[in-house]
């Protein structure tokens, strides 16, 4: 009988522990919430970007026929003829026939190849259809459905949760960063409230609502404000412009958007995924080693998860450094082509974006992992073992 009194108090002593460590998730949630209330776009603007070779609208097609031969406007260079068959749009059916000089990087066209071609209503009947690019729906589905093959086939149930994350987070991207910025708000609050959000669904949905996901989740917000204050400082004191890209001219001629602002709402999205790894894997490894050995205390509990951090954060950084460079890889060859000294290369804003991308987003990871080791040992030694299954 005095057994059972004592486990019962041990459950209660946990629970009142749980709901102490759970409050601090539903006051930020409670926060984002309320941010996103107030930042929720409106209507986006309407802009007209056909002054900037964009079309009304995009439409299937598919090759037809392909003639190889001289230019018509000169014999002595070579040009394919191409013939389309529309599919889609206001006048499907209709043939469209255009000429392409062969020159390094033209496309390659073959017969009864998908292709994806701009309409504009009002230009003339020979200029209304321009080809636009291939269709890679079909094999961007294929990989897609490898992907959540994959995903569900090893995961199995939390697989299948992880993908419903993910589902979220690209509605929240799509839904509220995308169009809040486009509507003129602060990029830097959007992404970080849409940021907010993203590490919300995704960590609980693939995780579930337990002790584990909520010293995560607090890991994942501390680490969040370091990256996002160093931003910050490092994008303002290297006066970053905005403009390094083709695309940012672009997004500058809608008016309403602060290109400035992109780089640091971009380098704080980034950061987001890999902090979310980072603080489930701290907080999953210190609940694992206190399963194994109950004894320990918090600071032996501390420095053994940071143990565990320090081969984590190891690995990740260099993750990190190949993403960025594999990303940028066309430019890197660019720039190697120019005969630079390495220091101009790195001083281009272009790079220098990159560079500040890696290196600050590598310090948000770093300070994640002692922020969540720390939290998780203080949680984990409180929790007895054998209440201890929803971790």
């Amino acid at each position: 009988m005095h057994d059972d009194h004592s486990d019962l108090g041990i459950l209660i002593g946990t629970d009142r522990r749980s709901i102490g460590i759970g409050a601090v998730p539903a006051v930020l949630a409670a926060l984002v919430v309320a941010a996103m209330v107030v930042l929720w776009p409106g209507d986006t603007p309407d802009v007209d970007l056909s002054q900037l070779g964009y079309t009304d609208q995009l439409v299937s097609a598919e090759v037809a026929e392909v003639r190889p031969g001289g230019c018509s406007y000169d014999p002595t260079q070579d040009c394919v003829v191409v013939r389309f068959t529309v599919l889609s749009g206001p006048t499907p059916g209709v043939p469209d026939i255009k000429e392409y000089a062969i020159v390094p990087g033209s496309p390659d066209f073959e017969v009864g190849q998908k292709v994806v071609m701009g309409y504009t209503r009002d230009a003339e009947p020979e200029f209304r259809y321009a080809f636009a690019d291939f269709d890679r729906r079909p094999v961007l589905w294929a990989v897609a459905g490898v992907f959540a093959l994959a995903v569900v086939g090893l995961g199995r149930m939390r697989g299948l949760a992880a993908l419903g994350g993910l589902a979220a987070s690209v509605a929240v991207l799509m839904w509220f960063i995308v169009p809040g910025i486009i509507g003129g708000e602060d990029p830097v609050l959007v992404a970080t409230v849409g940021a907010s959000a993203i590490a919300f669904l995704a960590l609980y949905m693939a995780h579930g609502f337990n002790r584990l996901t909520h010293v995560a989740l607090i890991g994942t917000f501390g680490a969040l404000v370091v990256t996002a204050l160093l931003s910050a400082a490092t994008v303002a004191a290297a006066g970053f412009t905005g403009f390094a890209e083709e695309d940012s001219f672009i997004i500058a001629f809608v008016g309403t958007v602060d290109v400035g602002g992109l780089v640091l709402a971009g380098i704080v999205l980034g950061a987001l995924g890999a902090l979310d790894d980072v603080t489930v894997t701290q907080a999953s490894a210190v609940w694992e080693i206190r399963q194994a050995d109950p004894s320990m205390s918090p600071s032996a509990l501390y420095a053994a998860g940071l143990r565990v951090g320090r081969d984590h954060i190891a690995s990740t950084v260099n993750t990190l450094l190949l993403a960025y460079a594999g990303a940028s890889m066309p430019l890197l060859l660019r720039f190697a082509l120019t005969n630079q000294p390495l220091g101009m290369v790195l001083n281009s804003e272009v790079i220098a974006v990159e560079v500040v991308r890696t290196l600050v987003g590598s310090v948000g990871l770093v300070s994640a992992v002692p922020i969540t080791t720390w939290l998780a040992a203080r949680v984990a030694v409180r929790i007895p073992a054998k209440v201890r299954g929803d971790g």
